[in-house]
């Protein structure tokens, strides 16, 4: 059975930082593009951040560039999101997700996203 995992998220003040972590298992998912979206209430899910299975090319929304990094690390099985100068328009539940195929390069589409995890909640005050 395919599990995705987050960790990671809580409260926390404009400005600070948080990390989530994405722990994967039933798959190896060293050749699928992984991703971290997020939805905040009644907005439709956005791609937050994305890093393809190989080469280490990454994208990032506008809002986020600057700030967040993600990072993968193949051996382990496991994604992950820092995310620094955290502002109030991040707040919402965030998803750890991989490529429904291997070896695609990255999509933005949620619908192109086979495996999800339950979500995080990340809440930043202002």
């Amino acid at each position: 059975q395919v599990q995705l995992v987050e960790s990671g998220g809580g409260v926390v003040q404009a400005g600070g930082s948080l990390r989530l972590s994405c722990a994967a298992s039933g798959r190896t998912f060293n050749t699928y593009t992984m991703a971290w979206f997020r939805q905040a209430p009644g907005k439709e899910r956005e791609l937050v951040a994305v890093v393809r299975w190989a080469g280490g090319i990454t994208a990032y929304t506008d809002s986020v560039k600057g700030r967040f990094t993600i990072s993968r690390d193949n051996a382990k099985n496991t994604l992950s999101l820092q995310m620094n100068t955290l502002k109030p328009e991040d707040t919402a539940v965030y998803y750890c997700a991989a490529d429904r195929f291997p070896g695609r390069f990255y999509k933005r589409d949620w619908v192109e996203y086979g495996y999800w995890g339950q979500g995080t909640q990340v809440t930043v005050s202002s």
